[in-house]
């Protein structure tokens, strides 16, 4: 067995061995023992797109009619999505009959003829599917006849076993938390199963342990990792407590961390924050985590391990990305956006980062990961981390943050040596926002033995009208809800430029403000955005 991973060949004997007909139940529940309650909120449109026989998942749309799992095609994150079966939320909130016999048929048809694409049966794939049907079950399959039902739930004992036997995920980030969500979602809804509880909560602290840091922020370092990872983690609370098994202390303790590190994460208008492959998100599906995980109030100011900085003042929010890149194994959808920053006057994003595109082509993906499509300093248009198509190579090794308040104001110093490899070079960056939230000022240094070129860039959401003014020093802003703001600049010749935006359901166009530095001018820009009128 030279060369042979043996924690690999191990799994794989196990999943091999679940598999076998006489390891299997001999008798199949004709219904799960205990009901399994979906806790979030689903989407209408998206339901009615999938009555329509299109799925959309993170920007991008692909058919899914009936007949069609075979032909699916696309990227790896859409064809998960697709193979999890979340989306039956979105056609319950719909509740038609309609939209309940276009996910009964969808699901018939992938029992009958399994897909052979092997991310339908990754581990996390799995789990989702899983919790996903009894989550769902009394919306498309109680009211079905016996022969579905029983089909259904056979082949929910079998993904059960095939996951138990899988376990440990080889993933390590968040995508093993699912894993584990699904497994303990089989052993309430299937008692006889008290194997399947006692391994998922065997490897349930360690997950956990590994995963959330120590001021709640989630290893990944992504708003939308964030997101789910406390979703799952509710979710397998209630499970617990619906099963009546103490749940362990670990869990809590991480929900309890987690939730205000969310808040951390979000903008004016409840959405998150766009760094390391997010979109805005639900902001209603937001709230209804939060509500679950339990704690209310507001957030705080930094997560020191995490290496967000939020900066608020009267209606205006900067959040800033001061972390160091994830480590290797959680990196699969990190961006080269170190120091990148996003602002938000009160519902209205005014500068973003450009988003992810995480369904989308891999050439749409990495444009979205490289530092150009953040607000903030690149370089001979390098990115600040090499991307690679499994995540991270090239990065920083030192990402510093210093910060201070007094009377409301606060100022926010930076640095990170990206660059030192390739450039010998060290950005540093400080922000302060005034009392009012209404005078944001800035300095971007690039500090080289070698003056550097290099350009600085402020992606505008694209709700916002801009105009580059006459003295071509300034760009006006005017904000969807109506206010004025106003950016200037001294020591780079200033332009607007076409963007992407990619936070939202589809990609928008929208403009940037780039502020151009040369080798022979100044190795600073000085920068200011406030409030006219």
């Amino acid at each position: 067995m030279s060369g042979v991973d043996p924690r690999r060949w191990l799994r794989d004997a196990r999943r091999a061995v679940a598999r076998l007909p006489s390891m299997r139940m001999r008798r199949i529940p004709d219904a799960p023992a205990m009901p399994v309650r979906d806790l979030w909120p689903g989407d209408a449109e998206r339901g009615s797109r999938l009555l329509s026989g299109e799925l959309e998942f993170g920007g991008a749309v692909r058919p899914l009619p009936l007949g069609g799992w075979h032909a699916l095609t696309g990227s790896n994150p859409l064809r998960a999505a697709a193979h999890s079966f979340v989306w039956i939320r979105d056609l319950r909130d719909l509740g038609t009959d309609a939209a309940r016999l276009r996910a009964r048929a969808l699901v018939s048809e992938w029992i009958a003829n399994p897909p052979t694409d092997a991310i339908a049966h990754r581990p996390d794939v799995i789990g989702a599917r899983i919790t996903a049907w009894l989550g769902t079950y009394d919306f498309f399959a109680a009211t079905a006849d016996d022969a579905f039902r029983q089909r259904m739930m056979a082949r929910l004992v079998a993904d059960a076993r095939s996951l138990s036997a899988a376990l440990p995920a080889e993933e390590f980030d968040a995508r093993s938390l699912t894993a584990l969500k699904g497994l303990i979602a089989a052993a309430s809804a299937l008692p006889d199963q008290a194997g399947f509880l006692t391994r998922a909560l065997r490897f349930l602290p360690q997950e956990i342990t590994r995963q959330v840091l120590p001021d709640g922020c989630h290893v990944e370092r992504s708003p939308a990792a964030q997101l789910s990872a406390l979703q799952d983690l509710t979710e397998i609370r209630s499970l617990l407590q619906a099963a009546q098994t103490q749940p362990p202390a670990a869990l809590a303790n991480a929900i309890d961390r987690m939730a205000p590190a969310l808040r951390v994460m979000r903008h004016g208008d409840g959405g998150l924050a766009l760094f390391n492959g997010s979109k805005e998100a639900s902001a209603t599906l937001i709230d209804t985590v939060l509500t679950q995980a339990g704690r209310g109030g507001r957030g705080p100011s930094a997560l020191p391990d995490g290496g967000f900085q939020r900066l608020q003042a009267g209606r205006s929010v900067a959040i800033v990305d001061c972390g160091a890149p994830p480590p290797i194994g959680v990196d699969r959808n990190a961006h080269a956006g170190t120091l990148s920053m996003e602002l938000s006057i009160g519902r209205d994003r005014l500068i973003v980062n450009c988003g992810a595109f995480p369904a989308g082509p891999a050439e749409w993906r990495d444009a979205a990961r490289a530092t150009a499509a953040h607000s903030t300093v690149v370089i001979a248009d390098l990115s600040s981390s090499e991307i690679k198509a499994e995540g991270l190579g090239r990065r920083p090794s030192i990402v510093a943050a210093q910060r201070q308040e007094a009377n409301g104001a606060h100022w926010l110093e930076t640095h990170h040596d990206g660059w030192k490899k390739p450039f010998g070079a060290i950005h540093r960056r400080q922000l302060y926002m005034a009392e009012s939230g209404e005078d944001i000022r800035g300095e971007d240094l690039i500090e080289s033995a070698d003056p550097q070129a290099f350009t600085l860039r402020f992606h505008i959401h694209p709700d916002v009208q801009t105009s580059l003014q006459q003295d071509g020093e300034s760009v006006l802003f005017r904000l969807r809800s109506g206010g004025f703001w106003r950016l200037r600049a001294d020591g780079a010749s200033l332009k607007l430029e076409e963007s992407i935006y990619l936070g939202g359901a589809e990609p928008r166009r929208s403009e940037q403000v780039v502020l151009y530095g040369y080798p022979d001018g100044p190795q600073q820009v000085k920068w200011a955005i406030n409030k006219v009128g």
